[in-house]
């Protein structure tokens, strides 16, 4: 059996204490290498200035770091299935950034998983990053969660992005959210500095060629009470695995609690299919505000029943992003990459698997 160390030191709480111990001391291989550091160039700005009304009021040593408005805000989920993706997602956003000392990462992970174990994870190939680990209760909305047609999308933290208002630090008023299975090519600065106009609360690549109705029932479409949500809103399909966030705008409207609404809705009728995906399409579709598609190329993991290669869409590249069931790190382990999960390998920061012994 070939397991990433990482891997398994966040499987030992789950074990009996023989097999976590057995587990521990079997362990005879690599992990994940140490990144590269990378450095700002000489015009960017500091990050280590704010007014003391600014500051976080937790306290925290890092503070004035977290709060500077200098600060490029990036916020992931970080769990066992996919840390090798999330590895490979924060190196390349690091190496294509102008400023990559002034990036500050918010890993949100379940309450259940190992925090010091996450921590020591990242910190260990990424010792100098700026970031913070933020515990989400996955009770809160496992009750609301009803099965998708892929059932990687019925986890919780697949809908922590709803919450990130909430659990981040109010003085971040501005935040990249990204998923964890794709790669940046580009300077990240220029994504999170995407103008809001209009009084949006997000931005993200919009996609109106796709067939917008099929992400609900018929028994929404045919509901007038319902389909009337999307009355005077030219609604597109966008994919949340990409936003841009204005958290300011976000707590005035109590945004959190809208989403919620529409998840409470689907508990009594089934309005749609696709997990945390269109909750956040019948509160935003029509009102966000335009991101170049350069900044999504997603699908590249295939459709969410078979995972299929995919070839790029037309038009420059800014971010890949394997979305959908096929993930570039399962199939390159598994000998049977696409042509396009050469574009990822690069920033895979695994080491050789090490084999557990039985």
């Amino acid at each position: 059996m070939t397991t990433p160390l990482p891997l398994l030191l966040l499987l030992l709480p789950f074990l009996s204490p023989a097999m976590a111990t057995n587990a521990a001391t079997t362990i005879t291989a690599q992990q994940f290498r140490e990144a590269p550091q990378f450095y700002n160039s000489q015009d960017c700005p500091s990050i280590t200035t704010l007014p003391d009304d600014d500051v976080d009021p937790d306290g925290s040593d890092d503070s004035h770091m977290i709060c500077s408005p200098q600060a490029v805000h990036v916020a992931m989920t970080l769990d066992t299935a996919y840390i090798r993706g999330s590895m490979a997602a924060i190196l390349s956003i690091l190496q294509h950034s102008s400023c990559p000392q002034n990036a500050v990462f918010h890993f949100v992970a379940s309450a259940a998983a190992n925090a010091s174990l996450l921590r020591q994870t990242i910190s260990a190939s990424f010792p100098y990053l700026k970031f913070r680990i933020y515990s989400f209760d996955d009770s809160h909305v496992s009750g609301l969660i009803t099965t998708s047609i892929r059932s990687a999308l019925d986890c919780p933290l697949n809908y922590a992005r709803s919450y990130l208002a909430v659990l981040l630090p109010h003085c971040v008023r501005r935040v990249v959210y990204l998923d964890s299975d794709l790669i940046l090519v580009d300077d990240i600065a220029k994504l999170s500095a995407t103008p809001l106009g209009g009084g949006a609360v997000l931005a993200a690549p919009e996609y109106c060629n796709a067939n917008f109705t099929s992400y609900f029932t018929s028994a929404f479409w045919s509901n007038p009470s319902l389909s009337l949500t999307f009355a005077d809103r030219h609604a597109c399909y966008f994919n949340t695995g990409v936003m841009v966030i204005d958290l300011d705008r976000w707590r005035r409207g109590d945004y959190t609690a809208k989403i919620e609404e529409w998840m409470h809705l689907q508990k009594r009728m089934r309005i749609y299919e696709l997990g945390s995906l269109p909750p956040f399409l019948l509160v935003f579709a029509g009102k966000i505000a335009p991101v170049e598609h350069r900044w999504n190329q997603h699908g590249l993991g295939g459709d969410n029943f078979r995972g299929l290669c995919r070839d790029l869409h037309p038009g420059a590249v800014s971010l890949l992003h394997w979305s959908g069931k096929g993930k570039p790190w399962a199939r390159l382990e598994a000998n049977r990459p696409c042509p396009l999960d050469a574009l990822w390998a690069p920033y895979d920061l695994l080491e050789t698997p090490f084999v557990l012994d039985s």
